[in-house]
């Protein structure tokens, strides 16, 4: 199912990731903010919009979808400053695990490749999440044990996202594939 990259498709490439990047978006404002000794998290499901893409795009598109669809909720939100390394990071996270899933026989097919590729995605961002956490902490003078209990706040809201985008973005990857295929649709997106 992943976007062909030639010449012919790029008004659908560029079509489907600016749509899948306004799902990034909008799934990021369900959320529920927690409270980290003086800084933010929270679970939301913008997590799963970004594994989707990945999975539905492939890894450059997927990525950019995620990556500007998370990066433009950071902008309009409390999280503004953290727009840049969102940007790059949710970037990644979609790319990994488009890079995985189509990997192998290029068709996204292989159910074991699908949940390593969204578990490998969903684990990328976590640690560039928590490094990026890790040296905030510390440049802002935290003791070492704020700074260890700010990681597990963080760590947590930052697993559970993983668990959920997962667990819901697969089956919701398969149903539209399946769906794509049985109305003929999908061959005509896959590259």
């Amino acid at each position: 199912m992943k976007i062909n990259s030639n010449q012919r498709n790029t008004t659908v490439n560029i079509a489907l990731t600016g749509l899948m990047g306004a799902l990034v978006f909008v799934g990021t404002f369900l959320n529920i903010p927690i409270p980290a000794l003086g800084d933010k998290t929270m679970i939301g499901f913008g997590n799963v919009f970004c594994i989707l893409s990945g999975l539905i795009l492939g890894p450059v598109y997927g990525g950019l979808a995620a990556g500007i669809g998370s990066f433009l909720f950071d902008l309009t939100s409390i999280w503004a400053a953290s727009a840049p390394f969102t940007l790059v990071f949710k970037f990644l996270m979609a790319f990994v695990c488009g890079l995985i899933a189509y990997g192998g026989d290029k068709t996204a097919k292989n159910l074991k490749r699908l949940i390593i590729a969204a578990i490998v995605g969903s684990l990328t961002y976590t640690v560039l999440y928590l490094s990026k956490s890790y040296i905030e902490a510390v440049l802002l003078g935290n003791a070492a044990g704020a700074v260890q209990k700010i990681l597990i706040i963080k760590g947590s809201a930052s697993l559970t996202n993983a668990i959920i985008a997962d667990v819901v973005a697969i089956p919701i990857f398969i149903a539209i594939r399946k769906a794509l295929e049985k109305n003929h649709i999908g061959g005509k997106l896959r590259g």
